[in-house]
């Protein structure tokens, strides 16, 4: 079964193509399609085994760029020219109760269309990339694989807000994101470390979640009803005291709409630091001695800090933490900040192995109760598997979808 992940964004087209099969899984494909719609288009693809090729390319618009990478991949001989795909599949954001996975339909599309006030930056992207399968390939199985279903299994006491009246079923309640990063932890633990049955993901980039791991199931999460919440986002706000809003109406005169405009874009790490959000641009200010780039890290930092603390306590302790995300992978400082002084929960850093891991790397220090590791996730994957396991279940179809 061969399926496409695509990611979509105002310019671009990235992807990458999966072979699944009883006998395994490989990727046989992944590259992009870049400045779509303007000059200087780049087609780039990089097949299993062989260095990354380009070749320049006019794409009028996103049809266009999807027609040219399908007919790209038939040239290099994975897929036939008359089609070979089965199924496109997304890694969706926001779906409310959907199935977590589920064939995307009329009503799947207008249900995340619903909700796209709630993922403003998500929801209306992804709709439009699905449209555009649709009319590209007519034929080819569209799969929605949305990010909260990991979190399904969270117990009702964490998924529900201390609100009576018909708030829940209107469908306001913690749903928790980036599932698929902390399905992947989840299952890539399992394979290097069987016996951790507790383990803390900390998903941290531009956008930034954690989820409390428990036999290979989530039972906490950070996001709640929206990706702005929880931790502290490149640009959106993480959790937030509502009430704010009101208060800065009065004072300002400013709209509702306005004011969540820019605790969803304009807010977070870059807000907080007057830089880009991006964490390496704020620690570099920090280290010149600006202050509000210093106040965002240690803001940052301290949060991450209390849910890994609330994790501590919702799993009895932790056998393994893992950072994964842009700036779990690859910002030592951060690590070695979020686990100082945590050797009397059994948390030790070994500081040298900290900073030189590369990739996949353990990183805790000899005697540390706690395994730590810095995991590369591969998100595409977990999202391809995910569509090839309801496309080949008995009943395919929208079904409970809790996969």
């Amino acid at each position: 079964m061969k399926i496409l992940v695509p990611n979509i964004g105002s310019t671009s087209f990235k992807f990458r193509l999966f072979e699944i099969t009883g006998g395994g899984e490989r990727e046989l494909a992944a590259g992009s399609a870049d400045r779509i719609g303007g000059e200087g288009g780049v087609l780039k693809l990089g097949l299993a085994g062989k260095a990354e090729t380009s070749r320049a390319v006019s794409f009028a618009d996103h049809a266009s760029a999807i027609r040219a990478v399908l007919d790209r991949l038939a040239e290099a001989g994975v897929l036939d020219r008359r089609g070979g795909l089965d199924a496109v599949a997304f890694k969706a954001v926001v779906g409310g109760e959907l199935p977590a996975v589920t064939m995307v339909d009329e009503h799947v599309l207008a249900e995340m269309e619903r909700l796209a006030p709630v993922a403003p930056a998500h929801n209306p992207p992804y709709v439009a990339a699905m449209r555009l399968f649709a009319k590209v390939l007519p034929a080819v199985p569209l799969v929605a694989c949305f990010e909260m279903g990991f979190h399904r299994s969270n117990p009702p006491r964490r998924r529900t807000y201390a609100v009576g009246g018909n708030w829940a079923e209107c469908g306001v309640r913690r749903y928790g994101y980036h599932g698929a990063s902390h399905r992947y932890i989840a299952w890539r633990v399992g394979q290097l470390q069987p016996e951790a049955r507790r383990v803390i993901s900390c998903h941290l980039g531009g956008s930034s979640s954690m989820c409390a791991i428990r036999a290979g199931e989530s039972v906490a999460t950070s996001m709640g009803l929206s990706p702005q919440s929880g931790l502290p986002q490149g640009n959106r706000v993480g959790d937030f005291d509502v009430f704010g809003v009101k208060l800065m109406m009065g004072s300002t005169g400013r709209s509702f709409d306005e004011l969540l405009e820019e605790l969803g874009s304009r807010s977070g790490l870059a807000g907080l630091s007057g830089t880009s959000g991006d964490m390496r641009d704020i620690q570099r200010a920090a280290a010149t001695g600006d202050e509000r780039a210093r106040l965002a890290l240690e803001v940052f930092t301290t949060a991450v800090r209390d849910y890994l603390g609330a994790y501590l306590v919702e799993l009895g302790g932790a056998d393994a933490i893992v950072f994964a995300g842009g700036i779990g992978e690859n910002n030592p400082n951060l690590r070695a900040d979020i686990c100082r002084h945590l050797a009397f929960a059994g948390i030790a850093l070994d500081a040298a192995k900290n900073e030189s891991a590369a990739g996949e790397a353990r990183i805790d220090a000899a005697g540390s109760k706690t395994a730590i590791w810095v995991m590369p996730t591969n998100e595409e994957l977990i999202v391809a598997r995910q569509a090839a396991e309801m496309l080949t279940r008995p009943s395919s179809g929208s079904g409970p979808g809790s996969s």
